[in-house]
């Protein structure tokens, strides 16, 4: 079975990716960030190009501890509520679902 170089490339980008977040190597990232660019991957040359924009927190983000995982977690819970709920009940139906979903 023939090799596609293309995959193989973009395989090695998303598994270089993965081990820097697991490991919290945040310091890699510029390296991988001109290894992408040097292969001819549009779409991860769009990623690149977004953590770009943003690259001292995407590196604090691999390296640092902390996250705001919890958090996000009850946004997302208290939007599908409200996603739920659309048209059918007012804001005192709402709030109980709220303080009382787990």
């Amino acid at each position: 079975m023939a090799h596609c170089p293309e995959l193989d490339a973009l395989t090695g980008h998303v598994r270089s990716f993965a081990q820097m977040l697991t490991e919290r190597q945040g310091e890699r990232l510029p390296e991988w960030l001109d290894a992408v660019r040097q292969d001819n991957l549009s779409s991860l040359h769009t990623l690149a190009a977004g953590i770009e924009r943003d690259r001292d927190a995407v590196i604090a983000g691999l390296t640092l501890p902390w996250s705001s995982g919890v958090v996000e977690g009850h946004v997302n819970r208290i939007k599908m509520l409200t996603r739920q709920m659309f048209g059918r009940a007012g804001f005192a139906l709402l709030r109980n679902r709220v303080l009382l979903a787990k």
